[in-house]
């Protein structure tokens, strides 16, 4: 299970950090993704972490301004969004991926991941 937190309203330039906690299963056997959806459009893959070698992967939009990382001993991953604009107003979902294809995968949908988060809401006013 996936668990999503830490969404909410700020002003454009603020910041928010999303968690995403998992039970039922260590973090370290999978890559993590994050994902949003915006109103009327399609969800797209923000990032990705790959928890055994820290390897992180970003959307081009999102470079400079967002940050994935991992925690083991919390069994969380974490989503620091600083320098927030009102388009990344969405719903932040992050998902689990054993295969670890998500690394390259996350790009491109469809994102066929089993394991989801319910998704948080992230509100961004100009």
């Amino acid at each position: 299970q996936l668990v999503e937190s830490g969404g909410g309203s700020v002003q454009a330039g603020g910041s928010l950090r999303l968690s995403c906690a998992a039970s039922g299963f260590t973090l370290d056997d999978y890559a993590i993704g994050w994902f949003r959806q915006a109103p009327g459009k399609e969800r797209e893959g923000v990032g990705c972490i790959s928890p055994p070698d820290g390897a992180t992967y970003y959307l081009d939009s999102v470079k400079g301004r967002f940050t994935i990382s991992s925690d083991n001993a919390k069994n969380t991953v974490y989503l620091q969004m600083n320098n927030l604009e009102p388009e990344d107003t969405a719903v932040y979902y992050c998902a689990a991926d054993p295969t670890f294809f998500m690394t390259t995968g996350w790009r491109y949908p469809p994102y066929p991941y089993d394991l989801w988060g319910q998704g948080t809401q992230v509100t961004v006013s100009s």
